[in-house]
């Protein structure tokens, strides 16, 4: 039952990236199932869900000078992304009969909400996952930022951001075998140390608003439910222990 977890509103910051697959872009079947059957999963347990999902694995804004593009229009490209993400997401989690709803912060009302602050709460107390897309609306913030707003305005418990590795470590793993992992780190020593967990606008956000927010690998299935059971995994950030 939620009273038995750690965290009852959470708000899960899924990559587009991830939900590539081995193939680098596009939408994987199979990633897609699991990471819906691992929200459905906790939101089984009684958790309330928001998810906020990139759009890297169609279009990066930041990779627009490459094709010649201005940076803010390739944001915008970047932002309707997350959008086709989110739909697919919201498709495959309807298919385990669980309702959700998909809110845009740039208005396309044929195919989402859009994005309103009480109406977001609202979905999540009737039981419903709300998917957060379009970022923040605006162009130069990153879904990361994005993440980090939406969180605080709907006073999730914990900002979750989902990796393909188990935590934040001192230099690349997939490069360095020797990497140190961190179980716990201030926000402070994220942004000094200058670690590469999320962009400094999005750290701040969580400091100035006492969020704390946990990295993991959410390719091991039953990490989130772990998670949402008090269970170390991953890296914790937050303030300084009192």
């Amino acid at each position: 039952m939620a009273e038995d977890l750690a965290y009852r509103r959470i708000l899960l910051k899924l990559s587009g990236e991830a939900l590539a697959g081995e193939g680098g872009s596009g939408i994987d079947d199979d990633r897609l199932s699991q990471f819906s059957r691992e929200i459905a999963e906790v939101h089984g347990l009684g958790a309330e869900v928001a998810v906020v999902v990139g759009g890297g694995n169609i279009f990066r804004g930041g990779s627009g000078n490459t094709h010649g593009i201005e940076r803010a229009t390739a944001d915008y490209m970047g932002m309707l992304a997350t959008i086709m993400n989110a739909l697919a997401l919201q498709a495959a989690i309807e298919r385990l009969g669980i309702q959700t709803r998909v809110l845009s912060a740039l208005e396309i009302k044929e195919v989402a909400e859009p994005y309103i602050r009480r109406r977001a709460t609202r979905h999540l107390e009737k039981g419903r996952v709300v998917l957060f897309a379009a970022g923040t609306g605006n162009p130069f913030f990153t879904t990361d930022t994005a993440a980090s707003l939406r969180a605080v305005e709907i006073g999730a418990e914990i900002l979750i951001k989902a990796t393909r590795v188990d935590g934040v470590y001192d230099s690349d793993p997939e490069k360095n075998p020797a990497a140190k992992r961190f179980a716990e780190l201030t926000y402070l020593e994220v942004l000094s140390q200058k670690l590469r967990v999320m962009d400094s606008t999005a750290v701040s956000l969580c400091m100035d608003n006492d969020l704390p927010f946990l990295v993991y690998n959410l390719l091991v299935p039953g990490n989130l439910k772990r998670v949402l059971r008090g269970e170390k995994i991953g890296t914790l950030v937050r303030g300084a222990p009192s």
